[in-house]
């Protein structure tokens, strides 16, 4: 899961001071003093001259040289520029990049305004080790995705998926549930994600938060749906890989969660009218599933039911589990 930067690696990033971000953010969390003297003395453990002061005409912060801090709206955010007319004025809020005019952003302001002088003594303290230590983390989650993929290819050539154009989609299919169920985990986790939010706002600006956040979100309250669907996919692909003889079980799984579908639609449409990218793509990728094993013949497999259907119904369930343990544990933390 990505690192999100805080007010204080977001500024040290618009200064273009060396720093990593994992070692910036457990300094500013642990600041003692939250305010601007505490993060004063931050920059300057970074060797970063500062300055904080209080400007009485508004007017002249439009001609503070960029980037600095200032006090909006109860709140700190870094100001990056101001377009050579004054009419604009753009910031970096924990929100990411806004812009408003001039006379908006002026009156929201307090006036206090932080300034830093970084120069080529600036730098993280420990930089180097610090910096080691990120890029091996970035290794471990690379090395973790290049095994992922080794054992994907190696399931799917060893069970001969190759050789049949529905097993292939299958196969596809799944893989792309997976990532979207993931990216719907990160938005029910809150945590920010450039790949959710373009996705997200396909369909509906902010659809798929004002779908998460309502109590239909969940199963029976005590799952999201985005559990639920990590589990789907995952047990589905790994059956799928690793025992494809029970390609007619996984047929009669994915039938039955067709309703599901339906409702999740007409909810969306009629109830909240509000549409979830993310959601409507899953439903989308269940119907694919369904046209695959239909047209491959896989049907003909899937009754009389089998008794493989139990463990594999203990797959989706315990995988489930897991997946709630591991956000709710996530959720507590944050």
């Amino acid at each position: 899961m990505a690192l999100q930067g805080t007010l204080f690696s977001d500024f040290l990033e618009v200064l273009d001071v060396k720093h990593t971000l994992s070692f910036s953010n457990t300094q500013f969390e642990n600041m003692n003093f939250k305010s601007l003297f505490g993060l004063s003395r931050l920059l300057s453990s970074y060797d970063i001259p500062n300055a904080a002061f209080r400007i009485e005409d508004k007017k002249e912060i439009l001609s503070i040289p960029t980037p600095f801090i200032a006090q909006r709206n109860h709140s700190f955010v870094i100001v990056t520029d101001v377009d050579s007319s004054g009419d604009t004025v753009s910031w970096k809020s924990p929100r990411g990049l806004e812009k408003d005019s001039t006379a908006a952003f002026l009156k929201s302001c307090s006036g206090i305004v932080m300034q830093a002088y970084p120069d080529d003594k600036s730098i993280e303290p420990d930089y180097k080790r610090h910096h080691l230590l990120e890029i091996a983390e970035k290794a471990k989650r690379w090395i973790l995705t290049i095994c992922f993929v080794l054992l994907v290819m190696w399931g799917f050539i060893s069970s001969h998926l190759y050789a049949d154009l529905s097993t292939t989609l299958l196969t596809v299919v799944d893989l792309a549930g997976l990532g979207v169920a993931w990216l719907l985990i990160l938005k029910s986790l809150k945590v920010k994600s450039a790949a959710a939010d373009n996705v997200c706002g396909v369909l509906q600006r902010h659809g798929c938060d004002h779908v998460l956040e309502d109590k239909a979100s969940s199963f029976f309250g005590l799952f999201s749906w985005s559990e639920v669907g990590l589990a789907y996919f995952s047990v589905s692909l790994a059956v799928l890989l690793i025992f494809p003889e029970m390609i007619g079980t996984l047929a009669l799984i994915n039938a039955c969660c067709l309703p599901f579908t339906v409702w999740s639609i007409w909810y969306q449409k009629f109830r909240i009218k509000t549409w979830c990218t993310l959601c409507v793509i899953t439903q989308s990728l269940l119907w694919c599933q369904f046209f695959c094993y239909l047209f491959g013949g896989w049907w003909s497999m899937a009754l009389p039911i089998n008794i493989g259907i139990i463990p594999l119904i203990g797959g989706y369930v315990g995988v489930m589990l897991a997946a709630n343990a591991i956000c709710g544990f996530i959720k507590k933390r944050m």
